[in-house]
C-alpha cells in the first residue's frame, strides 16, 4: 500500500516530469532536464520553505520570554510544560525547521529510483499516455558529464554547498532555550551540535554523492545551491531582523 501510494504520488510523476522535459528541451541534453525539473521541484517546496523561516522568526521573536522562563523554573519539568506552554499560546513548532528536511528525503529516494531506471527502455512502460516515449535517453549532460554513473566533481560540489547551506542555517537559527538543570547548558549544548552538523553534513553528502549517479548529485547540488539563495534573501528581510535572533556558531 505504502510503496503503492509512493509510486503513484513521487516516483511517477518526477519520472514523467524528467522524460517530458527531456523531450522538449533542443538536443535533448538529460542534465539541463534534471536542471529544470529541480527548479520546478524548488518552486512547488517554495510555500513550505517559507512557512519554515516565518516560524524560525516567530521563535526569535518570543526568544526573551523562553529565556525568562528557563531562569524563573529551576527543574527540567516545570521548564519544559513551561516552554510548551509558551509555544502553543504563540502559535509556534520549534520542530517547523525539519520539515524542509523531512519532505526532501522522501524526493531525494523518488529521484534515486528515477535516475536508476529512467536510461533502461523497459522503464519507460510506466510513461502516461500523453508523454512521448524517447525510446532511450543520452545520459550525458553537455555531451561531456555521464550523468548516469558517480562523478567526483559534482558529489564534492553538492558537499560544499550543503556546508554553506547549513553555515547560513545555523547563523540565522535562534538559540532556543532547552530544560536544563544547569543555567546556559542547553545553549551550550546546541552550539556543539551546531559546529558538528555544519561539518559533518557537507562530508556525509560527499561520501554518499560518491556512490549515486552523477544525475542525482547534480539535483542535490542544484537544490541546496537554489536553496542557499532563497533563504538567504528570505532571512535577510527587515522582518526577520531581531536582537535575540543570534548566531550560534
Amino acid at each position: 500500500m505504502l510503496g503503492t501510494i509512493f509510486n503513484e504520488i513521487l516516483y511517477r510523476p518526477i519520472f514523467n516530469g524528467l522524460i517530458f522535459l527531456y523531450n522538449i528541451i533542443p538536443g535533448h541534453d538529460f542534465g539541463i532536464a534534471i536542471i529544470l525539473l529541480t527548479v520546478l521541484i524548488r518552486i512547488i517546496l517554495f510555500p513550505l520553505a517559507y512557512y519554515s523561516i516565518k516560524s524560525r522568526q516567530s521563535l526569535a521573536i518570543i526568544q526573551p520570554k523562553l529565556k525568562e522562563i528557563q531562569q524563573k523554573y529551576k527543574t527540567k519539568e516545570e521548564q519544559s510544560r513551561e516552554l510548551m506552554k509558551a509555544y502553543k499560546e504563540h502559535g509556534v513548532n520549534p520542530f517547523s525547521g525539519c520539515l524542509p528536511i523531512l519532505i526532501q528525503l522522501p524526493i531525494l529516494l523518488a529521484l534515486y529510483q528515477v535516475f536508476i531506471k529512467v536510461l533502461k527502455p523497459e522503464s519507460l512502460s510506466i510513461l502516461y499516455g500523453f508523454i512521448k516515449n524517447p525510446i532511450e535517453i543520452n545520459p550525458l549532460f553537455l555531451g561531456v558529464v555521464d550523468l548516469s554513473v558517480p562523478n567526483y566533481i559534482l558529489a564534492v560540489l553538492a558537499g560544499i554547498s550543503q556546508f554553506f547551506y547549513s553555515k547560513l542555517t545555523i547563523k540565522y537559527s535562534p538559540q532556543l532555550p532547552q530544560a536544563s538543570d544547569k543555567k546556559g547548558a542547553g545553549v551550550g549544548i546546541q552550539k556543539i551540535m551546531g559546529r558538528q552538523m555544519m561539518y559533518f553534513m557537507p562530508i556525509l553528502t560527499i561520501f554518499i554523492a560518491l556512490r549515486l549517479p552523477a544525475g542525482l548529485s547534480l539535483y542535490w547540488f542544484l537544490s541546496t545551491l537554489l536553496g542557499l539563495v532563497q533563504d538567504y534573501f528570505l532571512l535577510r528581510k527587515k522582518n526577520w531582523s531581531h536582537p535575540d535572533a543570534k548566531s550560534v556558531v
